[in-house]
């Protein structure tokens, strides 16, 4: 769906009636569930995400406000909320009971992927939450600094010292093997 169409659609499909959040959440279920993951590695972690910014949506719809930014804005800022809040409590409960969850990290096929992946898990949150908003959810910088709630500026400070770091990393491992 493109941008102009966006705030038309979204303003008629904000009715509330499951249809209309059912459409809604066809069209952005994939979106928010590969942040979610490539942020978390967690695939049940991540679909539980998508589940909770869905039911979040259902009840705070009323505060989106399209002269604010994009619906699509709107709906990862949600999920980046609820992910930061169940990772904290996650955390806590790690801490006070590890043997609850589990920190096991799914394998993957590809040697590349892994690398490119662990590469991303090793930055700090605030500069891999940057790299994932616009580069692998085309969100524009505005937009995550919208996303994210921080100033413009720091959203390209972050991205600036991330990408350094990404490509120091990448550089070294794949010429060590």
């Amino acid at each position: 769906m493109n941008s102009k169409n966006n705030h038309a659609y979204i303003t008629v499909d904000m009715d509330g009636s499951k249809e209309s959040i059912d459409e809604l959440y066809d069209l952005y279920k994939e979106q928010l569930y590969r942040f979610v993951y490539r942020y978390s590695n967690d695939r049940q972690f991540s679909i539980d995400i998508v589940q909770d910014t869905f039911e979040k949506l259902i009840k705070k719809k009323h505060q989106y406000i399209p002269e604010k930014g994009s619906f699509k804005t709107y709906l990862f800022q949600i999920a980046y909320n609820t992910m930061m809040t169940k990772m904290k409590r996650r955390q806590t409960l790690q801490a006070l009971f590890p043997f609850l969850i589990s920190s096991s990290v799914p394998t993957i096929d590809l040697e590349e992927k892994m690398v490119v992946r662990q590469a991303l898990q090793s930055l700090p949150e605030e500069q891999r939450a940057v790299v994932l908003l616009i580069y692998y959810h085309d969100v524009t910088q505005k937009e995550a600094a919208a996303i994210l709630r921080i100033p413009l500026g720091t959203v390209k400070s972050r991205l600036h010292h991330a990408l350094k770091k990404l490509k120091h990393d990448l550089e070294v491992d794949f010429n060590e093997g």
